[in-house]
């Protein structure tokens, strides 16, 4: 398009543009190792093995559906391709075109995951045209002994990791968390890592579904195949030195405290008790992730609530607004523009 239309076409979109917050539909996937605690965060499941609800996506052909406001039933991607610079915000509008940059998920493990990691932004443009996966996990809900897997216990080499894959000794070089409510853990590409049982998270990434997978626990599927494993994919892609991924912070009460600032994206946590202000510039869209309780975001006069369980974009148009309620809140969006 003539770069001068489409600044024209901008402009008359920010005129019919109507910003509110806005909800989607869950995109629920199946997984080997999912279960049902999803219901737990209002998500109707159909199967007992629903492993993610991605909450809002724009990868490949899983783009979620708007269900509330005069947008319900338009796609994100839709949405972006009419009005660019009043969802995304100018800034990512510049840096990432018309692609929504992150993935937001809600997972439940009811048993464990692969070990496996995510390729950096340079291998995975080279590889499979996509970004890395650059990510974090806000622990929602742990069973008793619950633990994830996270990076070497001690600096490593590919050797030593190829052998101990050999013999099927890798877990034991591997570094252990046990888990509660609340624990955030920051996992850069590269990291080694697994999710293991009896763990619901919500996950922030970036946009990007390429996985390395390298030791599956020797699982079988329904039809007794394994799941196809990517050892050579990995080897350069693994970072094999040992990572401090556990993030350390204090809430305080109707502040914001910030949880990972990266180049990618930053999360804040918010613990709402009354009322909270939000005042920002329209460089950026803002994500809210209500991992407990109930809120409710005031735009002018007018409610709008976000339960437990639920994610809600707010379009970078959308610059003033406040938070009201009982409620615990990730705060997401790019700082580093």
């Amino acid at each position: 398009m003539n770069p001068i239309k489409e600044h024209i076409n901008n402009q008359s979109n920010t005129t019919a543009f109507k910003s509110y917050p806005i909800h989607f539909k869950p995109i629920l996937k199946e997984r080997i190792w999912g279960g049902n605690k999803l219901q737990s965060l209002g998500k109707e499941l159909s199967k007992d093995n629903i492993g993610e609800s991605w909450e809002i996506s724009m990868i490949d052909t899983d783009i979620n559906i708007v269900t509330n406001g005069i947008y319900k039933e338009k796609s994100l991607a839709e949405l972006i391709d009419l009005y660019p610079n009043e969802i995304l915000g100018t800034k990512v509008y510049q840096k990432y075109g018309k692609q929504f940059p992150l993935l937001f998920k809600f997972l439940d493990a009811k048993t464990d995951l692969s070990i496996q990691l995510h390729p950096n932004d340079e291998l995975a443009k080279k590889r499979h045209n996509s970004f890395g996966k650059t990510e974090m996990w806000y622990v929602m809900q742990a069973d008793d002994n619950a633990r994830i897997i996270l990076g070497f216990k001690k600096d490593s080499s590919p050797e030593e990791y190829l052998d101990h894959l050999k013999n099927k000794t890798l877990p034991s070089v591997l570094q252990e968390y046990y888990v509660k409510k609340g624990d955030v853990f920051f996992i850069e590409t590269g990291t080694i890592h697994a999710i293991g049982g009896g763990i619901l998270l919500a996950e922030i990434q970036q946009t990007s579904d390429i996985t390395y997978r390298v030791y599956d626990w020797d699982r079988v599927d329904d039809n007794g195949n394994e799941r196809e494993l990517h050892v050579d994919l990995a080897l350069d892609a693994i970072d094999y030195n040992k990572k401090d991924p556990k993030i350390e912070y204090v809430k305080q009460e109707n502040q914001s405290v910030k949880l990972v600032d990266c180049p990618y994206f930053t999360t804040n946590i918010i613990s709402l008790a009354s009322t909270y202000q939000i005042s920002k510039n329209s460089d950026c869209f803002l994500v809210y992730i209500c991992t407990e309780g109930n809120a409710q975001l005031i735009v002018d006069s007018t409610s709008f609530e976000i339960k437990q369980g639920e994610t809600i974009l707010i379009p970078a148009q959308l610059t003033t607004f406040t938070l009201s309620g009982n409620a615990t809140l990730l705060e997401v969006f790019i700082n580093k523009l």
